[in-house]
C-alpha cells in the first residue's frame, strides 16, 4: 500500500514573526520540478479529485485549513486536515486525494516531482478503484 507522510518543516521562531521554508531534499523528498497553488475556492467546493500515475507531491496549507481525503486503490481511506503552515503531507503517487471544506482564504500549496503532464492524471474514480 502506498503510505501518506505528514510531514514537520523547518520553522524558524523568531519573535517577529516565524518562517518555515522548503528546498529540494530538505523537508521535501524529493527535486521540486512544479509548485502551484490554491486559494479563493468557494465555500463547499472541492479540489483535486484525481490520483497521479507517476508524480509525487507534498501538500501544505499555508493559510486557512483544509481538508484532504486520501483513497487508495484497495479503497481504504484516510482523512487529514492541514491547518498549520509549517506541516505538510507527502501524497506518493497511486493514491486519489480531494480538498475539501476550505476555510475562508484557505490557501494550499502543492510541490510536484514532475513538470505538468495531463496523461499522468487517473481522474474517473472508478476507473481507479479497479
Amino acid at each position: 500500500m502506498n503510505i501518506i507522510k505528514l510531514i514537520d518543516l523547518p520553522k524558524i521562531i523568531d519573535k517577529r514573526g516565524n518562517l518555515t521554508f522548503l528546498q529540494s531534499n530538505v523537508g521535501i523528498p524529493f527535486e521540486i520540478k512544479r509548485v502551484f497553488w490554491t486559494y479563493d475556492v468557494a465555500a463547499g467546493e472541492v479540489r483535486g479529485g484525481h490520483a497521479y500515475k507517476k508524480q509525487n507531491e507534498v501538500i501544505s496549507v499555508v493559510s486557512g485549513s483544509a481538508d484532504i481525503l486520501f483513497v487508495f486503490n484497495n479503497g481504504e481511506k484516510q482523512k487529514i486536515t492541514l491547518n498549520r503552515p509549517d506541516k505538510a503531507v507527502f501524497v506518493p503517487a497511486g493514491v486519489w486525494r480531494q480538498l475539501e471544506n476550505f476555510s475562508t482564504n484557505a490557501v494550499s500549496i502543492h510541490f510536484s516531482d514532475s513538470a505538468f503532464d495531463k496523461d499522468d492524471y487517473v481522474r474517473d474514480f472508478n476507473s481507479f478503484i479497479k
